[in-house]
């Protein structure tokens, strides 16, 4: 009878521990099937949204003092020079030509009827006068200036002499031409400095003494 009790006891045991087993199967299984059922049918959707940008296109350039001649003219001194630095700055993608202009042609004088005449070159040359004649013109250095039109001087005021490697011109009052630097994109915050040097010379003749002055404007446009 002992070993009948032990028996049913044992058995009332499994027994009991089968149906947890089975109840906790069927919770974890709905459970499952009930996350999976959610997984399953879920749904989304999406949407974009464009932002513009719009920057306009600016251009700016310096006003440099005035200034003079390296040194007088006289019955000893035949030459002089001088320089002017411009420096433009744009954020136009396309960049900036930059010209320069004289208010009066000559662009050199006293009055209108004492002038110096302009250097008279169609394209920018070594500087040379004729005897028996004077000239005022200009030249051109910097980052965005073309050597090959105007030579590679990096600087025309070394003395009073007219530098040798630098191109010459003289000035017209055309807004246009020429062209002394150009640059095909943006430049940097600092912006991009041009040096237009002048030069003067009397070969085998005098100017006429006097106070003589000369209006030069620089023009930076964007291309």
């Amino acid at each position: 009878m002992r070993i009948i009790k032990i028996s049913k006891t044992v058995k009332v045991f499994c027994l009991s521990t089968l149906a947890t087993i089975v109840f906790l199967f069927i919770t974890i299984f709905t459970n499952f099937t009930n996350i999976g059922t959610e997984f399953a049918f879920a749904l989304s959707t999406s949407s974009a949204v464009v932002v513009t940008l719009n920057v306009d296109a600016g251009i700016a350039i310096t006003s440099p003092s005035n200034i003079s001649m390296s040194r007088n003219l006289s019955m000893v001194n035949m030459t002089a020079v001088a320089s002017s630095t411009w420096t433009v700055t744009t954020n136009n993608i396309t960049g900036y030509n930059l010209t320069v202009k004289a208010s009066t042609a000559p662009a050199m004088q006293q009055n209108a009827t004492t002038t110096v005449a302009d250097y008279t070159l169609v394209t920018p040359s070594t500087w040379s006068v004729s005897a028996g004649a004077a000239a005022f013109g200009f030249s051109a250095y910097g980052p965005d200036t073309n050597t090959t039109t105007w030579g590679s001087a990096g600087t025309c005021q070394a003395s009073a002499n007219v530098p040798s490697a630098l191109k010459y011109l003289g000035f017209t009052t055309s807004t246009s031409t020429p062209v002394v630097a150009t640059r095909a994109a943006t430049t940097t915050f600092a912006g991009s400095a041009t040096t237009v040097c002048f030069a003067v010379e009397q070969n085998a003749f005098y100017i006429p003494s006097g106070t003589y002055t000369a209006t030069i404007t620089a023009t930076a446009v964007t291309i």
